[in-house]
């Protein structure tokens, strides 16, 4: 979105070409910077707690190499960790409560929003992803560490509610937030996230018939209100196969940690940075590109 807006790219409608987007770009030179990264870390931090750091940076490729089909994370895999396509609300009980509790508020923004498709084929700070069918919009306030302001200030209440989760993924390249659209008729093409280390939380916003998440080769079902967490370096996918008079599947997503990264591994996160927006800044990145 940053690049959007400094090409003056109409309505915020660009398809990512960064060399530098970890879900977009997977080459050596990439990889090799962020592994470069987290040996400064280690070195830096190298107490108790950092053994599996070390342990994953050293054998990353055979880690990568070897990973059944089922679960290929694309970037850093962190062993040792148990592996599993979905968890229960308990993984992350406090955020998973906090977030349904604030669903009308989240919900109310939203709708708020997309209000403004009526205008435009694609509003300011929408992003058009590509699908194999149908049409699937997102609209970011945190992407891959980086707040996007303009985007916040469109949703102060859900923006700042992300400073009140214990275990979002902050300012790290792995951390996003984002409310996403699927259209009926979309479906998004089978595909792996770049890492092991969260857990990828759908708060469902609006959930019409036939929609369906399947992770592992599970399917599972959103439901408004409630929270839906899986880790996505399992194969996953997702399909929207509702009437189009049921309207879109709508949720907010937003990145947890898993819940068995170690305080040390994760140097105890906070909420997204500020950028003048008000929420508080209690944690760093220390994994960042």
């Amino acid at each position: 979105m940053q690049s959007a807006e400094a090409n003056g790219v109409q309505n915020g409608f660009v398809y990512c070409q960064s060399p530098e987007c970890v879900r977009c770009s997977h080459h050596d030179g990439l990889n090799q910077k962020l592994y470069h990264n987290l040996q400064e870390y280690a070195k830096r931090y190298s107490w108790s707690g950092m053994g599996r750091i070390h342990k994953g940076i050293r054998e990353q490729g055979r880690y990568l190499n070897s990973r059944p089909s089922i679960q290929k994370p694309e970037v850093f895999f962190l062993p040792d960790l148990p592996t599993t396509p979905y968890f229960s609300r308990d993984a992350q009980k406090h955020d998973v409560e906090l977030l349904e509790r604030n669903f009308q508020t989240i919900l109310c923004e939203f709708e708020t929003l997309y209000k403004a498709f009526s205008n435009c084929s694609l509003p300011q700070g929408w992003k058009m992803n590509s699908t194999p069918s149908g049409e699937w919009f997102t609209f970011y306030l945190v992407n891959q560490g980086m707040c996007v302001p303009r985007n916040c200030r469109r949703c102060p209440r859900t923006y700042r509610l992300l400073g009140s989760l214990r275990t979002c993924i902050g300012n790290n390249v792995f951390g996003n937030a984002c409310i996403s659209v699927l259209s009926p008729g979309t479906v998004i093409a089978e595909h792996y996230g770049p890492t092991n280390i969260r857990i990828r939380c759908h708060l469902g916003l609006k959930t019409p018939s036939n929609c369906e998440l399947v992770v592992g080769g599970e399917p599972q079902c959103w439901a408004e209100g409630r929270c839906l967490l899986f880790d996505d370096s399992f194969l996953h996918t997702a399909f929207h196969e509702g009437a189009p008079e049921e309207g879109p599947r709508v949720v907010f997503m937003v990145d947890l940690w898993h819940p068995n990264v170690a305080a040390a591994e994760a140097a105890r996160p906070g909420p997204v940075p500020a950028h003048g927006l008000g929420a508080p800044s209690r944690g760093s990145c220390k994994w960042k590109l």
